[in-house]
C-alpha cells in the first residue's frame, strides 16, 4: 500500500491534470501491449497499433528496456513537462543530469537488466539520449497519436468528472470521490500499491494525472524528491454499467434507456457503439434525441465527439435506477 501524508497546505495545493500525458501513456501502452488478458475496450487499439509489425517491434523493444514490471523503472522517462507535450517532455529527458540517469539507471539495474546501451545512457553519452528520444518519438507516431481522439476524449470525461467533485467539495471532495482505487482517510491518502511506501507531500501538493492505459493501480514517481505525481486508470470502459429500471426503460426504449447510461462519465460515438454493441449510425440516431431533450450535449475534440451527460439526464438516470 501507498500512504500519502497531507498537511494543510498540500490539500490547497493538490492539483488535477488537464490533459493526457503522452509519457505516461507511452510507458503504460507498452505494458498493455505484454498484457496476456487485455481488457475489451483496447482490442481495436492493439488490433490496430500491432498492423505495424516490425517497426512497432523496434521501437517498442527500446521503451520496453526502460519501462519494466516489476518494482521501479527510471522516473526521469516521465518527466513532469511531459504535461506540455511531447517535445517540451523529450527536451526534459535530453536535458536530464547525468549524476541523475546514473542513479536512476543503477536503481533499475538492481531489479531488472540493462539493455546493452544502458550503460552509456546512464553516462549520458549524447548519442545514445538523441537515439532515445528519437524512438520515443517514432513510438508515439505509431502507439499514441493516431487515437489522440479516443485518449483525449476518455480523459477530458474523466477530469469533467473530478472537476466536479472538486467543486461541490473541494481537493477534500476530489480525493474521496478517487474511490475505490483510493481511500480518503484525513491526513492519509490510502492507495492499493503494489509495494509498501510511506510518500510525506511536506506542503508541495500532489499532482493527480489521469491515465487511459494505466490499468489496476495507480502508480507514482519513485523519488520522493521530484515534485509529487500520481498517475490513476480511468474507468473508460466499465463506468457506464448502469442498471436500468422497467420504469427508464418505459419512457425512453431500452436501446435509448442503455445509451444514456452508457453516457455517464462521457463517450465518444464510437465508445457508445462499442459499449451497446449497436452501430454508430444507431447510436448517432439516439444520442440526436437525447440531445434534443437536453440529456446530452456533445463536444468535439478533433474529429471525434464527446457526449456528455447533463444534469437533467444524470438525475434521470439516478432516478431510474
Amino acid at each position: 500500500m501507498l500512504r500519502i501524508h497531507f498537511t494543510g497546505d498540500d490539500l490547497r495545493r493538490t492539483r488535477l491534470a488537464e490533459t493526457a500525458d503522452p509519457f505516461w501513456e507511452m510507458v503504460f501502452s507498452r505494458h498493455r501491449l505484454a498484457d496476456p488478458a487485455p481488457p475489451a475496450a483496447l482490442r481495436p487499439w492493439l488490433e490496430g497499433i500491432r498492423r505495424e509489425g516490425h517497426l512497432l517491434h523496434r521501437y517498442e523493444r527500446v521503451v520496453a528496456a526502460l519501462t519494466p514490471f516489476g518494482p521501479y523503472f527510471p522516473d526521469f522517462i516521465t518527466p513532469v513537462e511531459g504535461l506540455q507535450g511531447l517535445d517540451a517532455g523529450l527536451q526534459a529527458i535530453l536535458g536530464t543530469p547525468r549524476t541523475r540517469l546514473r542513479r536512476e539507471m543503477e536503481t533499475m539495474a538492481r531489479t531488472s537488466p540493462l539493455p546493452g546501451w544502458g550503460r552509456r545512457l546512464a553516462e549520458g553519452e549524447t548519442a545514445t539520449l538523441m537515439n532515445l528520444a528519437a524512438t520515443l518519438r517514432s513510438y508515439h507516431a505509431i502507439a499514441i497519436e493516431p487515437y489522440r481522439d479516443t485518449i483525449d476524449c476518455a480523459v477530458a470525461a474523466e477530469v469533467s468528472r473530478r472537476r466536479r467533485d472538486l467543486a461541490e467539495g473541494g481537493a477534500d471532495g476530489l480525493l474521496r470521490g478517487l474511490a475505490p482505487l483510493m481511500r480518503w482517510r484525513p491526513p492519509l491518502l490510502e492507495v492499493d500499491y503494489d509495494i509498501d511506501r510511506d510518500l510525506h507531500l511536506g506542503g508541495r501538493g500532489l499532482l493527480l494525472i489521469p491515465s487511459y492505459f494505466c490499468r489496476r493501480v495507480p502508480v507514482a514517481l519513485a523519488d520522493p524528491g521530484l515534485p509529487p505525481t500520481l498517475v490513476y486508470p480511468i474507468d473508460c470502459h466499465s463506468h457506464w454499467q448502469a442498471s436500468r429500471t422497467e420504469s427508464l426503460v418505459a419512457l425512453l426504449g431500452a436501446t435509448r434507456a442503455t445509451v444514456l447510461a452508457a453516457i455517464d462519465g462521457g463517450a465518444t460515438t464510437t465508445q457508445l457503439a462499442e459499449r451497446v454493441a449497436t452501430s454508430p449510425a444507431s447510436v448517432s440516431r439516439h444520442t440526436r434525441v437525447l440531445r434534443d431533450a437536453g440529456l446530452i450535449e456533445t463536444h468535439r475534440h478533433g474529429t471525434a465527439v464527446l457526449h456528455m451527460m447533463t444534469p437533467l439526464g444524470r438525475n434521470l438516470l439516478t432516478a431510474g435506477r
